[in-house]
């Protein structure tokens, strides 16, 4: 069974920078659309980032210029690149294929907190 294993989460300041990694046991990643996700305290888990199988990439506009999604294949990840990181972006983050969906991972926990 596929597994989602997401790791690079962490306390940051305002402003800050983290690099989230998600690890995909699938085979042939290559072919799905992948993204990430994220869940803040009594909020619904919410699309952030997309990355196509050819590498077009789309954002929610709440991160939209500060994000930044990529994969590598190769190395069955998909990465996340946060910069100028705001106290709204708490949450856990996740990643996933599009529907339908495979298990979710225990995500990531994202604080940004001065």
């Amino acid at each position: 069974q596929a597994q989602l294993a997401e790791s690079g989460g962490g306390l940051v300041q305002p402003g800050g920078s983290l690099r989230l990694s998600c690890v995909v046991s699938v085979r042939m990643l290559r072919l799905y659309t992948m993204g990430w996700y994220r869940q803040a305290p009594g909020k619904q888990r919410e699309l952030v980032a997309t990355i196509t199988t050819g590498g077009s990439t789309n954002y929610s506009d709440s991160v939209k210029g500060r994000f930044t999604i990529s994969r590598d294949n190769a190395k069955n990840t998909v990465y996340l690149q946060m910069n100028s990181l705001k106290p709204e972006d708490t949450a856990v983050y996740y990643c996933n294929k599009g529907r339908p969906y495979l298990t979710w991972g225990q995500g990531t926990q994202v604080t940004v907190s001065s």
